[in-house]
């Protein structure tokens, strides 16, 4: 099975570099590699040329083709005609050796399969399940991890998830893919990690990501996941491991990112849920506030640089939350 990997990239040249040595270490090796570098200056262009990767060709953009759901518009139009599977990363992901074997051969496993994520495996700490529940602990699969101090929150007010992991809740502010466990099984989902997926080629002829999603493009991945999850099966394979090590590079500032915490939070929930019922209503702004609540009491256990950054998301997700009122993003189909 023939696929392509594109590599949005944005100010990030030694994560990319790092991540394409790993790339260069796999059991099974793309067709080709497509980078598309949105920076600012040369410097991706320039460490590209001192080092040779295999079937790799390198596009810098113009500013008006910047940003993530762009880029990979961008990049799937560069794709050849022969490719069967578009795999998509992170700029700052390190892959295991054989990640894409294990990834490539889900589709084979699963034929009916549209999108295959991958699976992170240093952000979460998991164990083997106790016999014995244990209240600070989430169980998935024969497998537990320490449950975030926000989900014992949300217990106590009646606000946890009403759906599995990696699927969206009627209120939204569900449990992402990282709350399933290191298995080596294969899960079905509606929502994978955008910089750790794979989609079948076929599904871009009528689908494309959207451009709402401007610059960082947080929940793009929610967005399009869903909107695919409507015409077919999405998995995550536990066994196609990688690690993502969230370079700072290229980030947008915390004030910003608050607020598309909130208003793409909005749009990615009523994507799924155009016309939610009351009670979802509810519950979706009150999990929100809850959250910003948490995110601000960080401004009281964190160190200095730390502190700073929680206030300004805090105020951030407090702006994003009253535009809302004035001004609700329009959801495209």
């Amino acid at each position: 099975m023939k696929f392509s990997l594109v590599i949005c990239t944005y100010l990030r040249p030694q994560a990319l570099l790092e991540l394409l040595h790993s790339v260069k270490a796999q059991t099974l090796y793309p067709s080709e590699i497509i980078i598309v570098d949105g920076s600012t200056n040369d410097d991706t262009k320039h460490i590209l040329e001192q080092h040779v990767f295999e079937n790799l060709t390198y596009h810098k953009v113009e500013a008006s083709q910047r940003g993530l759901t762009k880029q990979r518009n961008f990049g799937i139009n560069k794709v050849s005609k022969s490719s069967e599977v578009i795999c998509f990363l992170d700029d700052d992901i390190i892959l295991k050796s054989n990640y894409f074997e294990a990834l490539i051969d889900t589709y084979i496993k699963k034929p009916n399969a549209l999108a295959v994520g991958g699976y992170i495996t240093n952000e979460v700490s998991w164990e083997k399940a106790d016999e014995k529940k244990d209240k600070l602990k989430f169980y998935y699969d024969g497998w537990m991890r320490n449950e975030p101090l926000r989900f014992k929150l949300r217990q106590k007010f009646g606000l946890l998830p009403d759906a599995k992991p990696g699927y969206m809740p009627t209120f939204s502010h569900g449990r992402s893919v990282s709350f399933l466990p290191p298995s080596g099984n294969i899960y079905q989902v509606e929502q994978i990690m955008g910089g750790v997926s794979s989609y079948k080629k076929e599904v871009f002829k009528t689908m494309q990501f959207s451009t709402y999603f401007e610059g960082y493009g947080l929940y793009e991945d929610a967005d399009f996941s869903l909107r695919l999850s409507k015409k077919g099966n999405l998995y995550v394979n536990t066994a196609a491991q990688l690690e993502h090590h969230h370079n700072k590079s290229g980030r947008p500032n915390k004030l910003k990112y608050g607020k598309m915490v909130i208003r793409n939070g909005w749009y990615v929930w009523r994507v799924k849920y155009p016309k939610p019922s009351i009670k979802a209503q509810l519950k979706w702004h009150a999990t929100a506030f809850l959250l910003t609540v948490i995110r601000f009491t960080n401004i009281l256990t964190s160190n200095s640089h730390r502190r700073q950054e929680a206030f300004t998301e805090s105020l951030g997700r407090f702006i994003g939350w009253v535009s809302l009122i004035f001004s609700k993003p329009k959801v495209k189909p």
